[in-house]
């Protein structure tokens, strides 16, 4: 364990301020953590984890250890100053019991504890306290290791001191209440996601995570103050980054084409706001722009975004006048022109945060968007001058989307523009529903002019809207969008939705709240449910992020034994149904075109008679047109009856960088990310 920390000397129970009691906590647990599922299970952690890098922030612990143990069980270790054990004045009991029994109680209220922290109420270690069916707390500090053990947030006994100890840094373990809490297992490849994003935020902090849920042996030293010290057998991860944003600007081109050489970064403190940031431009048309307040992710933005867009537009289009680098006459760059195929972070550090709304989305301190404007601007403009041949490729890149941009305008203004002329006519090809109502209609989007016809004959006609697109759309991903509208079966879909695009995009006119993608069960289908995804991620994520954009599961095949009639959706659950049976698959003559493979199971020579069995038949669809509109409506459209799939965004960092490895133009990532991923593949041969 590292030595090379700062412990301080002022970090004691007079420090921990206590402003209300733990009671509300377990009866309106959504108001604390967000909700009881798995987002709110995975927020304990990330609480605790909080507490170990706010000390690491704060110059007092070097390392920390997650590890995952069976029963669902957490445990966080840091090598930090370890909570204070003597008695709180106010409280009356010690400062460990009233950090872990007090909301609003911890070293973040004042005092000298903690000059910066993530925690915006300082509720994190209560909390999960009150939310966990049990927590033990190890303190060790002043030579000895301390304990206290609590149910459901009460504590079952004093702290006490059960041996001598030469560390210093705190372990909680907890286990989630399962009476609380949907689901109580924990992803592991989320966790490092968030703790490899984390260690880039500070710099040489090492954060290592453990899986030991499976691991089926005793523990050598259940003492043992970090796990990867028993040297087990276990998936890990240790992360430990020297460069900050650098670093993780560089990790998220790391399968781009950087348009200039040197990454832009500055690190530096103005009105007592510490700002980091780290830019670079690629080779591509999207934008990854990322935010931190207090190591706390703000997707949202807030004051640090608006001062830094501000700057970043304000800056370059000054070097762009004084240089005469792609602009003509009184043109000047947008924010959008000058943030296409940026890829930026920027992190804040600052003293008593001020987020909007529980889950610290965003940031409304009015110093951090000065701090941010000052630190950037002048230090940009120095980048810009002191690397000539990066400024030249920044500016070549801004004017070649500002000119793009003037096209798209135009090509988007002249399909709206039709639109209007024509009264604003719907698509042909669009059979629509009878309800005007928004909240009661859905958009089919079927694949081709069969899946149409059946659809149109299986819906119902008030409320089910049928749009049929022919072969496969045009892939946006490095579209422009006076490309995109120029295909008649995106224009199709945009027109129908009623949204319009783009910077007109009005999401209160949209005429469906449910647009449901049903596509064959093969690959092409596939492939076309993920190039209308990659349409709606890239020009309507406001429609993903309101739950409007659903996938259909058509059923694979239909299946009869004896009077019983069952539809699957996959080969296991046909081989649960049927069992292990011979089948011959026969092509069967049919009047209709298009009939669906029908298969009869027949015995194996010298099976045993016994019990006469029932009869199996087996359909095997092929696609939406196969099936007849009674099917149709009954498998995939019958509300009553169907099963659709809710698109969320899960992760909006990770989605992206799918979308841009799946779709976009670069082959390599592409062929490693199949390569990586290729026995987890359906195929459908």
């Amino acid at each position: 364990m590292a030595q090379n920390k700062k412990i301080s000397r002022k970090y004691r129970a007079e420090d921990i301020q206590v402003l209300e009691g733990l009671e509300p906590v377990r009866k309106r647990p959504g108001m604390y953590i967000g909700s009881t599922g798995v987002d709110g299970l995975h927020h304990l952690l990330i609480e605790i984890f909080d507490n170990s890098r706010d000390e690491a922030m704060g110059g007092f612990c070097s390392e920390v250890e997650v590890a995952l143990l069976p029963g669902d069980v957490v445990r966080v270790a840091d090598d930090g100053a370890g909570i204070p054990i003597d008695v709180h004045k106010k409280t009356g009991v010690s400062a460990l019991e009233t950090v872990m029994t007090k909301l609003h109680a911890g070293g973040k209220f004042g005092g000298d504890g903690y000059k910066i922290s993530g925690g915006l109420h300082g509720v994190g270690a209560s909390v999960v306290n009150a939310l966990s069916e049990w927590l033990r707390a190890d303190v060790h500090r002043d030579g000895g290791q301390f304990v206290q053990v609590y149910e459901r947030g009460a504590p079952k006994h004093k702290v006490k001191k059960i041996g001598p100890s030469k560390e210093t840094g705190t372990i909680i373990t907890f286990k989630p209440d399962h009476t609380i809490f949907s689901e109580t297992v924990y992803d592991y490849p989320r966790i490092l996601q968030r703790m490899r994003e984390q260690a880039y935020l500070v710099k040489g902090f090492k954060i290592r995570v453990i899986d030991l849920r499976k691991y089926e042996g005793k523990l050598a030293n259940e003492d043992a103050f970090f796990l990867d010290e028993l040297d087990l057998e276990v998936p890990s991860q240790t992360y430990y980054f020297e460069g900050g944003l650098h670093s993780l600007v560089t990790f998220y081109n790391r399968d781009e084409k950087p348009i200039h050489k040197h990454i832009f970064y500055i690190e530096k403190t103005s009105e007592d706001v510490a700002v980091e940031i780290a830019l670079q431009y690629v080779d591509d048309i999207s934008s990854r722009e990322v935010s931190f307040a207090n190591n706390t992710a703000t997707p949202e933005g807030g004051m640090h975004m608006t001062g830094f867009r501000t700057a970043l537009t304000r800056v370059l289009n000054d070097f762009a006048k004084k240089s005469g680098g792609g602009k003509n006459g009184d043109d000047s760059f947008t924010g959008d022109d000058v943030r296409e195929g940026i890829t930026y972070v920027v992190s804040v550090k600052l003293q008593n945060p001020q987020f909007e709304g529980q889950t610290k989305a965003k940031l409304g301190n009015v110093e951090a968007r000065s701090a941010v404007d000052t630190v950037f601007a002048e230090s940009f403009s120095s980048f810009l001058e002191e690397h000539p041949d990066d400024a030249h490729a920044i500016i070549g890149k801004i004017a070649l989307a500002m000119r793009a941009r003037k096209a798209a305008k135009a090509a988007k203004d002249s399909v709206l523009r039709k639109g209007a002329l024509e009264g604003m006519t719907l698509p042909g090809k669009l059979a629509d529903c009878q309800s005007r109502d928004p909240g009661e209609s859905e958009l089919f989007i079927v694949e081709g002019d069969s899946a149409g016809g059946s659809s149109k004959q299986a819906r119902d006609r008030k409320i089910q809207a049928i749009l049929p697109i022919r072969g496969k759309i045009l892939n946006v991903e490095r579209a422009r969008i006076d490309k995109m509208l120029g295909s008649n079966e995106i224009k199709s879909v945009v027109i129908a939705l009623g949204t319009a695009i783009s910077d007109t995009f009005d999401i209160s006119k949209l005429r469906y709240h449910k647009i449901i993608i049903a596509s064959d069960a093969d690959v092409d289908g596939s492939h076309i449910k993920t190039l209308l995804l990659t349409l709606f991620y890239r020009y309507f994520r406001p429609l993903i992020e309101a739950g409007n954009i659903y996938v259909a599961t058509p059923p694979l095949y239909k299946i009869k034994k004896g009077r019983e009639v069952r539809y699957v959706h996959s080969d296991a659950e046909k081989k649960s149904f049927v069992g292990d049976i011979d089948i011959e698959i026969e092509t069967e003559a049919a009047s209709e075109e298009s009939a669906p493979e029908v298969g009869e199971v027949k015995k194996e020579e010298g099976e045993s008679v016994g019990k006469k069995q029932p009869k199996i038949s087996i359909q095997r669809y092929k696609g939406l047109g196969e099936m007849n509109p009674d099917e149709l409506w009954e498998t995939t459209m019958n509300p009553a009856t169907r099963v659709i799939k809710k698109v969320t965004i899960k992760s909006a960092e990770e989605a992206d960088k799918t979308f841009s490895t799946l779709m976009g133009s670069e082959v390599a990532p592409r062929k490693a990310f199949i390569q990586n991923n290729a026995s987890l593949a359906t195929l459908d041969i």
